[in-house]
């Protein structure tokens, strides 16, 4: 790796360590004090407060507007479309997204699949719905809840020995309250010979990640905090739930996944892929990590291993919404189940959302005082978000493709404005 690309990869690691603390303490790279490259801290922590930023602006747009009674206080389709368009105009590769109120249902979609394709974004385009996957994996240890096979207060331990501390239960992983690593930046680590090469980290992106690999993470990596004292975002929790969950049924996560909520959800293009690779209308992954030396970086080699029972689906913006409307209005668990997935556990954090089972919440632009409920998914080169009202009757589903890993160390301004398109999708719910 030349000077330029390797002091750009040392800049951009210390961008994204800023908003994912990255503990490298007790990786085999600890001693050799070398930050790693952007990529291995890509995927570590939630969206939130970019969403969460959106909704509060969208809350000040609707009030302005209705306070200087300008004519309608929503965005029409045009103006969807615009937004759309002007995201990819700025830098992104494909976008897509969907609407959806009581009375209406907007779908759209701008840019190209591939990065250095022609064939045009569909709405009902698949992507990489990464740590969407985890409303799923909530839904499913709560339905063995449900069934009394165990309960929240069950220790990890109960079912696998000796994998985490004897005191962290299940409501711990579902919540991220744990104190459990993230590992998926160990598991990138243990892999490469030098941390900050953006092409070798890109690279081992590629190999297969097993169980056992997940595992030994999940008991090697640093942990966060005492089990129960706090939130940190942990990937590793959600695969041990996704182990847990195979060793008490005895069938694997993408057959609970495929029956027990893709079906009964009507989601249709879902799936829970374990090898690298894409087929079909798919809008492929890349990820910009700067303007000079190491630039873009292609993803169809990536292996969703990697991710696992954390983040592994791959869906679309409509079966998203299908699955949070199905979730809200008990048909996939309880009514009570569903309001004690909704309930957070974490309130006012200075870095992280509402938290709740597999779910956090961000202020509902439309009602005072009221709550959209859903997740986000940031991979390396697609981000996308999905929220609810209570109700299940307005909702918003989003992806975008050309994850931009540079902003805002080595790069003063961000490839697009996520803003740009998240605001008027919030204020189109209204």
């Amino acid at each position: 790796m030349d000077r330029t690309t390797r002091r750009a990869a040392l800049a951009l690691s210390a961008s994204l360590a800023l908003a994912a603390p990255l503990a490298v303490a007790g990786s085999a790279h600890a001693a050799d004090d070398r930050s790693p490259s952007p990529a291995v801290t890509a995927a570590d922590a939630p969206l939130s407060e970019v969403v969460a930023d959106a909704a509060r602006a969208a809350q000040r747009d609707l009030a302005r507007n209705r306070t200087l009674a300008q004519g309608p206080t929503t965005p029409a389709d045009a103006e969807l479309d615009a937004a759309l368009d002007a995201v990819v105009a700025d830098g992104a590769i494909g976008v897509t997204a969907r609407v959806e109120t009581a009375s209406d249902i907007w779908r759209g979609a701008a840019g190209t699949r591939e990065r250095e394709g022609h064939a045009p974004a569909r709405p009902r385009d698949r992507f990489r719905a990464a740590s969407n996957t985890k409303p799923m994996i909530a839904t499913l240890v709560m339905q063995e809840v449900e069934k009394g096979t165990w309960t929240l207060d069950t220790p990890v331990a109960e079912v696998l020995p000796g994998v985490m501390p004897a005191d962290v239960t299940i409501e711990q992983l579902l919540s991220h309250r744990s104190g459990a690593p993230t590992a998926t930046d160990w598991i990138l680590l243990s892999r490469v010979a030098d941390p900050t090469s953006v092409d070798e980290v890109f690279a081992v992106m590629g190999q297969e990640v097993t169980e056992a690999d997940h595992l030994e993470a999940a008991r090697s990596a640093p942990w966060m905090h005492e089990p129960g004292t706090d939130f940190s975002y942990s990937n590793a929790g959600y695969v041990v739930l996704g182990v847990m969950l195979e060793e008490v049924t005895g069938h694997s996560v993408e057959t609970l996944l495929r029956h027990r909520v893709f079906a009964p959800a009507g989601m249709r293009q879902s799936a829970y892929p374990d090898d690298p690779g894409v087929r079909g209308p798919f809008l492929h992954e890349s990820a910009y990590t700067g303007p000079e030396g190491a630039g873009w970086y292609d993803l169809d080699h990536f292996d969703p291993s990697l991710f696992d029972a954390a983040g592994a689906v791959t869906s679309t913006t409509e079966d998203l919404a299908d699955f949070t409307e199905a979730l809200v209005t008990g048909r996939l668990v309880d009514p009570e189940t569903t309001a004690d997935m909704l309930d957070p556990r974490t309130v006012d954090h200075e870095m992280f959302p509402d938290y709740g089972l597999g779910v956090y919440r961000i202020p509902d632009p439309c009602v005072p005082g009221g709550w959209l409920y859903g997740h986000d998914g940031v991979s390396y080169g697609t981000l996308s978000f999905n929220f609810t009202s209570p109700d299940g009757e307005r909702q918003l589903s989003l992806a975008v493709t050309g994850r931009d890993m540079a902003y805002p160390v080595y790069t003063d301004e961000p490839l697009y404005d996520l803003n740009g398109v998240l605001v008027p999708a919030l204020l189109a719910t209204c």
